[in-house]
C-alpha cells in the first residue's frame, strides 16, 4: 500500500473521530450523546495547550500529559501530526487539493515554493507563548527576591542547555545565544529587584485564538453543528457566532490561493511542531548525491508544506505529507535516519529584531490591555463565568476559548463572549440567560467537568448547591439577581405578574413579594344600582370580563376603614363581586367606588439569591428583562460581595 494512501486513511479516521467527538459532546438519553467518550482527547494531545497553560499557571493539569505522547512522536518521527491527525490540517489539505485540481504543473510548483512570510507563525507562538508566561515570571522574580541560591542554580541550568545545543549543532551561532539568555535574565533580575511582579507582568491564555484544534473545536460546536441540530435535538444559539464563523471560513477559503495558507503562514501549533521536528531522528530527505536528481521539482508539486525537498529541505516546514516521496520518479527522496544528502536547514528563519519584537510586545500587551481595569475596580457586572470558575484573573490564564462548555451546556445559556470581558476574554464563556431553555440548572455541573484546562474547576453537586460538608460554606452563587423597578409589570405598569417569584427554585425563594393594591387608571366610579352581589355602575368605560382575573377589586371606605371585594367579571357598565363575597351595608347608591388591582411586587433577598438566572429567562417582558442577574455577590471573588 502506498505511503499516501496510509496517511489519507490516517486522516479520516482522525477527522471523523473528531466530528463524532463533537456530535457527542451533548448531555442526553440518546444514543449518540454523552457517554463517557474522552471528547477532548484532541485537546490533550495538542502541546502547546499544555506549554501554555503551564506557563500561565505553574502547574499542568493531569488530562494534558497526553500532550507528552505526541511531543515524543515529533522528536522520533517528525512533524506528523499535521498531515496525518490535526482534523484542521485535514480541512486545509482537502480544499487546497480541490483548488488545484487542474492546475499546471508549474503553476503547483510555484504555489509550493517555501515563501519568507512563513516564519510569521513562529513569531505569533513566542508572542503568545510570552503573554502566557506571567506565572513562570513571576515565580523567577519572587526566587530572584527570596531565593538567590535557586535562581543561580537555575542560571547555570539554562547555560548548560544552551551549550548542550551548540555542541548539538542546532544553535548556529551559539555565541549571540549566551549573549541573548544573559540579556533576558539580566532584565528580569534588574526588574525583579526594583519592582513588585505583579505591576509588570501578567498572564493570559490566548494560544486558543489561533491554536488549531481550540480554533476548531469552537468552530464545529458554536457554528456549524447548530445549523444541523433543529433536526435532532432543536435549535442552539450562540451570540457571537458570526465573527468565530468568518475567522473559520477565512481560514478554510485561504485554501483556495495558496495550498494549507492557514498551517504556513499563521498556525503557532505548527510553530512548536516545527520547533520540536529539528530534533527528530526520522526526517524526510534526499538519499543520492544531488547529481543524481534531474532537477524535474515534481517533488514539489503537491509538498504541503512548501519545505523544498528537493533541495536544500526545510526540516521545521516538513508536515509529513510524504507526497514527495510518492512524486519522485527516481525514487530519490526517502524517509530515514540519516540526514538529506542535499542538505538540511534545521530552524526557522527568525531575525534578531522580529524575535525581540515578538517577546516584548507579548510581554506588555496584556499589562497594556489590563490597564483598562476590567479586573480591577472598572470590573464589568455583566460579565458571569459558569459555575466553578476561578477568580477572573485565574480563569483568563486557563481558558482556551475551546467551547467544549458552550457545547455540553444543557440549557444553552454559556456562549461566547464578545470585548464584554476586554480584548483578552473574547470568545471566553458567558452566561446569557435570555437564550436558551432555563437558567443554569441546580443538578447540572457538566460545565466544570468537562473543561480540558480546569478554568471551570470540577465541583459536586453537594458543593453547587452547599449541601453535607459544604453546607456552611453555602452554595456557589454565579452573581444576584435585581429587579428593574422601570420595567417590571407589577412596579411600572400595575399589570400583576410573579412569573419570577413563582420560578425560583431556591428554598426559601430568593424572590418574595409585598402586596399593594393600585387604583388603575380611570378606576373611580359612582354606584348607579347595588344588590346583593352585583354593582352598576355610572358611565360605560369598562370592557367586558376585563377584570375577570381575579386580581381586580372594587374598593370604598366605610367608617373610615378601607373595604375591598374581589370581582370575578364585568360588563361596560357592571360588576359581579366573587362568590361569598357581599357588599353588605358599605356599598350603596351614589357612593364613590375604586377599582383596584392586587399586585405582588417582587423583592430580591441577596443572602439566598445563587445568579442562577431562570427569573430572567422567564421574565415576560420580552426585551430587556424587567429582573437581571450580575455579578455582583458572586462566590469565585469576595471582592464583588454585596453582603458585609
Amino acid at each position: 500500500m502506498r505511503i499516501v494512501t496510509v496517511r489519507r486513511i490516517s486522516q479520516v479516521f482522525f477527522f471523523l473521530l473528531f466530528i463524532w467527538f463533537c456530535v457527542v459532546t451533548t448531555i442526553g438519553v440518546e444514543w449518540w450523546q454523552l457517554r463517557g467518550w474522552p471528547v477532548n482527547w484532541f485537546l490533550q494531545l495538542d502541546p502547546l495547550v499544555a506549554v501554555a497553560t503551564m506557563l500561565s499557571t505553574s502547574s499542568l493539569y493531569k488530562g494534558l500529559l497526553w500532550a507528552l505522547v505526541t511531543v515524543i512522536l515529533t522528536v522520533v518521527l517528525g512533524r506528523f501530526f499535521c498531515s496525518w491527525v490535526c482534523p484542521f490540517g485535514t480541512m486545509h489539505h482537502f480544499i487546497g487539493y480541490l483548488a488545484k485540481r487542474g492546475k499546471r504543473v508549474s503553476a503547483k510548483i510555484a504555489l509550493n515554493r517555501y515563501h519568507p512570510g512563513q516564519s510569521i507563525k513562529y513569531y505569533l507562538l513566542i508572542f503568545l507563548l510570552t503573554a502566557a508566561s506571567g506565572s513562570l515570571l513571576a515565580d523567577l522574580l519572587s526566587t530572584v527576591q527570596e531565593r538567590p541560591i535557586l535562581f543561580s542554580l537555575v542560571i547555570i541550568g539554562c547555560l548548560a542547555g544552551v551549550a548542550l545545543l551548540s555542541l548539538l549543532k542546532v544553535l548556529p551561532n551559539p555565541k549571540n545565544a549566551f549573549k541573548l539568555l544573559i540579556v533576558f535574565i539580566g532584565s528580569w533580575l534588574i526588574l525583579g529587584l526594583l519592582f513588585p511582579s505583579g505591576k509588570i507582568i501578567a498572564a493570559s491564555l490566548q494560544t486558543g485564538l489561533l491554536d488549531p484544534i481550540p480554533l476548531v473545536h469552537r468552530s464545529i460546536n458554536l457554528t456549524l453543528l447548530p445549523l444541523a441540530e433543529p433536526i435532532s435535538v432543536g435549535q442552539r444559539y450562540y451570540q457571537g457566532s458570526l465573527l468565530i464563523g468568518a475567522v473559520f471560513l477565512t481560514a478554510v477559503l485561504l485554501n483556495l490561493t495558496v495550498p494549507r495558507f492557514y498551517c504556513r503562514f499563521v498556525c503557532p501549533l505548527g510553530a512548536l511542531f516545527g520547533v520540536l521536528s529539528t530534533f527528530s531522528l526520522w526526517r524526510i530527505g534526499t538519499r543520492e548525491s544531488t547529481d543524481e536528481c534531474s532537477r524535474c521539482h515534481l517533488c514539489d508539486v503537491d509538498c504541503e508544506g512548501a519545505c523544498q525537498p528537493g533541495e536544500e529541505i526545510r526540516l521545521s516546514e516538513c508536515v509529513l505529507c510524504m507526497n514527495c516521496m510518492d512524486s519522485c520518479p527516481h525514487n530519490l527522496i526517502g524517509y530515514r535516519t540519516t540526514a538529506s544528502e542535499a542538505g538540511e536547514l534545521a530552524l526557522p528563519d527568525l531575525s534578531r529584531r522580529g524575535f525581540l519584537a515578538s517577546f516584548l510586545s507579548g510581554a506588555v500587551a496584556i499589562p497594556i490591555v489590563r490597564l483598562g481595569g476590567l479586573l480591577g475596580p472598572n470590573w464589568q457586572a455583566s460579565v458571569i463565568r459558569p459555575p466553578g470558575s476561578l477568580t477572573e484573573p485565574d480563569f483568563l490564564s486557563r481558558c482556551l476559548k475551546c467551547g467544549q462548555c458552550m457545547r455540553i451546556c444543557p440549557t444553552n445559556i454559556i456562549h461566547p463572549a464578545g470585548l464584554e470581558s476586554g480584548l483578552e476574554g473574547l470568545w471566553s464563556p458567558i452566561l446569557n440567560f435570555r437564550i436558551g431553555t432555563s437558567g443554569c440548572q441546580l443538578n447540572c455541573i457538566a460545565c466544570s467537568h468537562i473543561c480540558p484546562t480546569a478554568a471551570i474547576r470540577p465541583i459536586s453537586l453537594e458543593e453547587k448547591l452547599g449541601q453535607g460538608q459544604f453546607a456552611q460554606a453555602g452554595p456557589i452563587k454565579l452573581g444576584t439577581a435585581f429587579v428593574d423597578r422601570g420595567r417590571c409589570l407589577p412596579w411600572a405598569m400595575d399589570k400583576p405578574c410573579i412569573v419570577c417569584q413563582e420560578n425560583c427554585p431556591v428554598s426559601p425563594k430568593a424572590i418574595f413579594t409585598r402586596e399593594y393594591f393600585s387604583t388603575v387608571r380611570n378606576g373611580l366610579f359612582r354606584l348607579l344600582h347595588v344588590d346583593e352581589q352585583t354593582l352598576e355602575l355610572e358611565g360605560d368605560d369598562l370592557l367586558p370580563n376585563q377584570l375577570a382575573t381575579g386580581d381586580y377589586y372594587a374598593s370604598t371606605t366605610h367608617q373610615g376603614t378601607e373595604q375591598r371585594w374581589r370581582i370575578a367579571s364585568n360588563t361596560s357598565n357592571k360588576v359581579t363581586l366573587s362568590a361569598g363575597e357581599s357588599s353588605g351595608t358599605a356599598l350603596e347608591p351614589g357612593k364613590g367606588i375604586a377599582i383596584q388591582v392586587r399586585l405582588q411586587r417582587p423583592y430580591v433577598d441577596p443572602n439566598l439569591c445563587i445568579g442562577c438566572g431562570i427569573c430572567e429567562h422567564e421574565c415576560p417582558v420580552s426585551g430587556k428583562r424587567a429582573i437581571q442577574v450580575t455579578a455582583e455577590n458572586e462566590s469565585r471573588s469576595p471582592k464583588r460581595s454585596l453582603i458585609l
